[in-house]
């Protein structure tokens, strides 16, 4: 959410925001809300003064005013009855079309409309060459019986599946690893629930656009959160933190559950694209300032390409235009693995900064440790690893002519010491 005095402020701006990021969103129809809310404000004030004043006549007044000092009184709060639920009610569709306020852009994010207009601003690491022919990821885990597609299928439905014997401790090892990384780094590790309440993913900038893509259980009305971010951006809620407290860093691990709902048809095979997986999260909470959540952006992206590169999959950082970044985003990079057997980088990672946008949606807060002010943070977050799509550039990237795959050395302590599976 932008500032209100900054949307009245700057109307160009917002413009070009909503512009770029292509959002349905009349900013006309906000500011014509806008003003409607101040005018009914005004009038209540008005009258609420008029009343006061009113009141202060009947000491003096002689019988007869009094009697015409308490009819105006009683025109008054009818007045101010009649205007209190219009007020109310333009207020509310404010805040409606509040939510739906892009952030700003760096001036230097790329513009574009899709996915397909992002800018590759980095590759590591050598695309493999096999001297014999690959398999996919389906392949390799079928015949080594580390999954199960088809029967999981049955009674789970599609996008399911069940990892196996090897498979399963591979996961749980990519995860340790992931998760050891951050700590060294400073951050706490932190488990979180799978579910949250409607404000969580209000805050965190899920709702109200993608409701679609959020399992409901009706019973509890309670959401299942597509990653732990949206419990995280809802921690510290309300309160309000010490400039000294700042900056803090989430390590949060959490299974992760997304309907994909308009994904009908794309990736349906493997683990690219599933209902259900497991993520551990980067999120970190920092005081308002520009420079140093753009440091924080650098270093959160830094982690994540670490882990790649000790996991030893090629992959390619891209800036992602105004398009693809989404409504919150300032600035955003994602991280693409290679996948050998689609010949192209896949999404493992997406790293954005957010900077007061979120807090103010969740009223995130500290006080400035010079001034005393009140200030709304800034937020972050980045992936760190999630589970099983990661196991596809992996198993793909690593797989050997006699049908085992390689472990690299830096996994190879949370594996038991092995150095290839199968």
């Amino acid at each position: 959410m932008l500032d209100l005095k900054f949307i009245r402020d700057n109307p160009d701006k917002v413009r070009w925001a909503i512009q770029v990021k292509h959002v349905d969103l009349d900013l006309d129809e906000l500011l014509e809300a806008d003003r409607k809310a101040l005018d009914f404000d005004k009038q209540i004030t008005a009258l609420n003064t008029e009343s006061n004043a009113n009141s202060k006549k009947m000491g003096k007044a002689t019988l007869e005013e009094r009697t015409s000092i308490i009819e105006r009184g009683r025109q008054i709060r009818a007045e101010i009855e009649t205007l209190t639920p219009q007020r109310d009610a333009a207020k509310d569709n404010l805040q409606k079309l509040l939510l739906e306020v892009p952030n700003i852009p760096a001036e230097d994010a790329p513009i574009g409309k899709s996915e397909d207009e992002n800018i590759e601003i980095k590759r590591w690491g050598e695309i493999p060459s096999f001297d014999f022919t690959p398999l996919d990821h389906v392949q390799i885990l079928e015949n080594h019986g580390w999954a199960e597609f088809e029967r999981v299928a049955k009674v789970a439905g599609s996008r399911s599946y069940s990892l196996r014997n090897e498979a399963v401790f591979l996961e749980m090892a990519i995860l340790r690893f992931a998760m050891e990384k951050l700590r060294s780094k400073g951050f706490t590790l932190s488990s979180f629930p799978a579910m949250a309440r409607d404000f969580a993913f209000l805050g965190q900038g899920m709702f109200p656009k993608a409701k679609d893509q959020v399992y409901y259980v009706d019973e509890d009305d309670i959401y299942l959160a597509g990653t732990s971010e949206v419990i995280l951006n809802s921690l510290h809620k309300d309160e309000i933190l010490n400039e000294s407290d700042l900056p803090l860093l989430y390590g949060g691990y959490s299974a992760c559950f997304r309907r994909e709902a308009g994904s009908s048809g794309r990736d349906v095979r493997g683990l690219i694209r599933v209902h259900q997986f497991l993520k551990v999260e980067q999120y970190i909470l920092c005081k308002n300032d520009p420079a140093e959540s753009e440091r924080w952006h650098n270093q959160l992206l830094t982690t994540s390409e670490e882990i790649l590169q000790a996991l030893e999959i090629p992959y390619q950082v891209v800036a992602c235009c105004t398009g693809d970044m989404g409504l919150g985003k300032y600035r955003m990079n994602d991280i693409n693995s290679w996948v050998p057997s689609e010949g192209k980088y896949r999404e493992t990672h997406s790293c954005s900064n957010l900077t007061d946008w979120q807090a103010r949606r969740t009223n995130l807060r500290y006080r400035d440790a010079e001034d005393g002010k009140v200030k709304f943070c800034h937020t972050l977050n980045n992936t760190a690893i999630a589970t099983p799509r990661v196991l596809v550039p992996f198993l793909e990237n690593h797989q050997q002519a006699d049908g085992s795959i390689r472990i690299p050395a830096a996994l190879q302590p949370y594996m038991g010491g092995a150095t290839r599976l199968g």
